[in-house]
């Protein structure tokens, strides 16, 4: 039962944008790549909102909330403990420039000792973590 794994896998906002549109470009490989995951999958509320923003139909923004009510995907906390290094993170990736959602993604990676991301966000292989270990990334 989803409710009693633990993630393994953080998610960005762009594949939660593409399981869910059908029309998107990346739609295919991120429904196979999702197969391949064991679920539930692990993200923040800066990318919820960045997904349901994109999303513009309420059908769509209703599916990736869906994801939420039924485990698949949980939300790791933030608090204002997390804050300080939302902010280094960036302001080190500034010439990206790293935007909040993909910096707490990073701040819960090194937190909570997750090293794989499911993103179509090139820049999940510049970021690093702890002693310069890069993200595991899929597709």
């Amino acid at each position: 039962m989803a409710d009693t794994l633990t993630p393994d896998w953080l998610v960005d906002a762009g594949p939660l944008i593409a399981l869910v549109r059908k029309t998107d470009r990346d739609h295919a490989v991120c429904v196979k790549q999702a197969a391949s995951l064991r679920s539930p999958l692990a993200t923040t509320w800066p990318v919820i909102t960045e997904a349901v923003h994109v999303l513009g139909t309420l059908r769509e923004q209703d599916a990736v909330l869906d994801m939420i009510e039924r485990s698949a995907l949980r939300i790791l906390p933030l608090d204002a403990g997390d804050v300080p290094r939302i902010r280094s993170l960036m302001r080190k990736y500034g010439s990206r420039p790293m935007d909040l959602a993909d910096a707490t993604l990073v701040r819960a990676a090194e937190r909570d000792g997750f090293h794989q991301i499911f993103t179509l966000d090139k820049d999940f292989r510049i970021y690093r973590l702890g002693r310069n270990r890069p993200f595991t990334t899929v597709p």
